[in-house]
């Protein structure tokens, strides 16, 4: 939750290879504050639930003017592609070709930041949300 003095951030993620939610995708949440030189902190991190939300990201430090989210791509495609060939071996896929989507924006206190990912193997979309 946002306050006057600090900024508030929220994620999801859509797998639209299959349009379904990505579940199981390790979020982890950096903050920054001050100019470009200053350096992320990582906060915490948390994991995608069956409808593709991370409701347990830590809360913003006050001063914080930038954010970085990293989600886990590799290892939630490496798990489908496992799956995928269980069922049907002779599926060869390539998994996941960027192995991690990291996204930096800038924040100002007071305001809510939801953040969505559209994910693909082979590529993602991200915008600031409502």
């Amino acid at each position: 939750m946002s306050t006057d003095t600090t900024a508030s951030v929220s994620t999801h993620i859509l797998d639209t290879s299959i349009g379904r939610p990505a579940a199981s995708v390790t979020v982890s949440l950096a903050a920054r504050s001050g100019g470009g030189d200053a350096p992320y902190v990582t906060l915490g991190a948390s994991a995608t639930d069956a409808d593709g939300r991370c409701k347990d990201l830590p809360a913003l430090p006050e001063g914080t003017t930038h954010v970085r989210l990293e989600f886990d791509t590799e290892t939630y495609f490496s798990k489908k592609q496992a799956e995928a060939q269980q069922d049907a071996p002779r599926v060869r896929d390539s998994g996941a070709f960027f192995p991690e989507v990291t996204i930096a924006f800038a924040v100002v206190p007071g305001e809510h930041y939801h953040v969505p990912l559209l994910l693909n193997p082979f590529g993602y979309s991200v915008y600031r949300g409502s």
